[in-house]
């Protein structure tokens, strides 16, 4: 069987945690393919919270099988506490919880280095959330990495007080005299030794010809991918659907369908630009409504109308043939609403790709009315209100996809099929 992804189309916390728990109903195997624990995919049954920021969303089902992807950057502390979270409520996880072997590890001294860069003036500040993600993968890159399957090997402490001593002598050399207590780190450490350590290239594979449905799970969002999101403004990651290959060890002509999650309208978090977002009480509801609040680091989102332009952009970065919109519910109460449909500068049109660029843009909008009324009794998708109906049909034709999934709230019964 072939391999589906799902996977954000904006700057993230589309609500792919929600998304990816609602499908893994039909699917045995639930595969993260990149990010770390920045990522805070929050899970609503029942009135009941789950945050899960390296464990698959797949974790609440019990007989679905989670893997972590080589693509995966780990923190053993987080990994230990998400564990131990979800059996405190009732979750039994580890006999389904597999890792690569190739996954690389964050270090404290990468949480150290992340503080240190993210520490300079303002114009210089990405928004980093400070969990040693993006000196994880610059050591990954520069291949003096530590990966995960290395600590059960003899020569693991030498490996790591190599690293650890070339992180702190570039850190003194920068002017940070900090040290590091990693004592709670190898104490984590010592846990995820118990867990199941896998060659996950070759067991996606064998499930692959076994005829197994494999969904494959993205964080973050495009608009953040390193290469094709507002670099620098991004995350140190490959975010798009090519990151499901090399992030698990698949080939690309095993990808079928590609589900791509959006806001009905769009946030981001940290630095970066962002054309439509709102600075006036439309803004502050769309927040306040939305709870629009990072479930890992609390910060406050930038909210804006939904942008066409940069949502057509990630669909075909992604190849997305089949469209999830979240939070149709937050602008229930809003008396029109915008949607930006490209942008302009000087009169001439212009692409997403030139905001990495500094270009100055200004956005085109289409009004519509909005549809005043609450989706909480809204089970089908013929009794959605004719405003939101039209809603949908004007994204539709914009981006030339089809929406099969609108969110209709946080809990996952909350979700109309189209």
């Amino acid at each position: 069987m072939p391999v589906d992804v799902i996977l954000g189309l904006q700057w993230g916390d589309e609500g792919k945690g929600k998304i990816v728990d609602l499908l893994s109903k039909d699917y045995p195997i639930i595969a993260r393919f990149q990010g770390g624990p920045n990522a805070g995919h929050t899970i609503i049954i029942k009135g009941k919270k789950f945050v899960l920021r390296q464990i698959p969303s797949g974790v609440i089902r019990d007989k679905v099988i989670n893997v972590i992807g080589n693509g995966v950057v780990l923190d053993p502390i987080v990994l230990k506490q998400e564990i131990e979270n979800l059996e405190a409520n009732g979750i039994e996880l580890k006999s389904r919880l597999l890792i690569s072997r190739k996954a690389n590890l964050i270090l404290p001294t990468h949480r150290l280095l992340d503080k240190f860069y993210e520490s300079r003036s303002d114009e210089s500040k990405i928004g980093s959330t400070l969990k040693g993600i993006g000196p994880a993968y610059q050591d990954k890159t520069g291949r003096f990495g530590v990966r995960i399957g290395e600590i059960c090997m003899p020569d693991f402490d030498k490996h790591y007080q190599s690293v650890k001593e070339l992180h702190l002598k570039l850190l003194k050399a920068l002017g940070c005299e900090e040290t590091i207590d990693d004592k709670e780190w190898f104490e984590a450490l010592e846990y995820v030794k118990k867990l199941k350590l896998i060659d996950a290239e070759y067991y996606i594979n064998e499930a692959l010809k076994e005829g197994k449905n494999i969904l494959a799970e993205g964080a973050q969002g495009t608009l953040l991918d390193i290469d094709f999101g507002t670099y620098p403004y991004v995350t140190s990651s490959n975010t798009i659907t090519a990151s499901a290959c090399i992030g698990l060890g698949i080939a690309p002509g095993q990808i079928r369908t590609v589900y791509g999650v959006f806001k009905a309208y769009i946030t981001r978090v940290g630095g970066g630009p962002f054309p439509t977002e709102l600075f006036d009480a439309t803004g502050d509801y769309i927040c306040e409504t939305g709870h629009e609040f990072g479930s890992v680091t609390g910060r406050k989102r930038r909210c804006g109308w939904l942008d066409l332009e940069a949502l057509n952009y990630a669909i075909m970065i992604n190849g997305v043939n089949k469209l999830i919109m979240m939070k149709a519910d937050v602008l229930n109460e809003l008396e029109t609403i915008n949607i930006c449909t490209g942008y302009t500068s000087s009169g001439a049109e212009k692409h997403f790709s030139g905001l990495s660029f500094g270009e100055t843009i200004d956005p085109v909008y289409k009004e519509l009315e909005g549809w005043k009324c609450s989706l909480a009794e809204v089970n089908n998708a013929s009794d959605f209100p004719q405003k939101l109906q039209e809603y949908i049909k004007f994204i539709e034709s914009h981006s030339e996809v089809k929406i099969a999934v609108v969110s209709t709230g946080p809990e996952r019964d909350e979700s109309v099929f189209i």
